[in-house]
């Protein structure tokens, strides 16, 4: 089931847009031209430099108008807003709970919604009602009630105080209309400079001007030819050291010829005699 979200939105047809033919046309000052074709009608208003924009559709043949479609959207847009501005006050009424056991939340709550329909110029009507033993405690009620006026004072005044009957008091606050244009104009300026366009880049910082140069030097005199850039002392390659030849080497002193050797024995060997307590050694025959 789908719900029903109002008359439909009419766009206005300019130019290409509109598709029937003919039309009744009325000049850029408002002359009646008469029923001439669309096509003739966008060739006259493109000769003019302004747009051709279907003021009547519902009109047959429908009615349009040689114009500028941007100034035309601004006068209707800035209509408008007149039509809000000039719109009669009402009274508003905010109440405070059933009782005076209202959270200090639900009170802040209700202080901005009063907040917001002063700023948009209407009176409010702020009520507070007392249940059972309650009236014996009214001072409470009339300390909220106060609250409210504190909190509101920079944009409204009291025009008639807290005022009870029966059950409920009742405290009217009006829009100071002095104070209210004052912070709209500081709204405006801080959300002007707050938000730049988001293409815009910061200006880079401007360079500082050149010294002139003195008026005595003139502007022929040759200037002083730079000097050559030193080169670099080439360091002269170093000896490679040869290696020099080793003295003759001194002679030893002859060295005392060995003794000979005696020659070996051959025969038989015989063993020798056997002592106590010690090994046997056999000797040579």
């Amino acid at each position: 089931m789908s719900r029903d979200s109002g008359p439909p939105v009419r766009r206005t047809r300019i130019n290409h847009m509109i598709r029937i033919t003919p039309i009744r046309l009325i000049g850029a000052d408002n002359e009646p031209i008469g029923v001439v074709e669309t096509s003739e009608a966008l060739r006259m208003a493109d000769s003019q430099g302004l747009d051709l924009v279907e003021i009547s559709p519902d009109a047959r043949p429908p009615v349009c108008k040689i114009m500028d479609y941007g100034r035309f959207k601004y006068e209707q847009s800035k209509e408008e807003k007149d039509r809000t501005k000039n719109k009669p006050a009402e009274l508003k009424e905010v109440r405070l709970g059933r009782s005076i056991k209202i959270d200090p939340h639900d009170v802040g709550i209700r202080i901005d919604q009063t907040r917001r329909f002063l700023m948009e110029g209407h009176k409010v009507r702020i009520v507070q009602v007392f249940r059972g033993r309650e009236m014996q405690h009214r001072d409470l009620g009339m300390r909220i009630l106060q609250d409210f006026v504190h909190a509101l004072a920079d944009i409204s005044k009291v025009e008639s105080p807290p005022r009870t009957q029966m059950k409920r008091t009742e405290l009217l606050l009006a829009p100071d209309k002095v104070k209210i244009e004052a912070i709209k104009r500081k709204q405006d300026k801080e959300r002007g400079v707050t938000s730049p366009a988001p293409s815009a880049a910061p200006a880079p910082a401007s360079a500082p001007a050149a010294a002139p140069r003195p008026a005595s030097a003139p502007a022929s005199q040759p200037q002083p030819a730079e000097s050559p850039a030193p080169t670099p002392e080439v360091q002269p390659p170093r000896p490679v050291p040869v290696a020099q030849p080793s003295p003759d080497p001194v002679p030893a002193p002859p060295s005392a010829p060995a003794p000979a050797r005696s020659p070996a024995r051959t025969g038989p060997l015989t063993p020798a005699p056997a002592t106590i307590g010690g090994p046997r050694v056999v000797r040579p025959a």
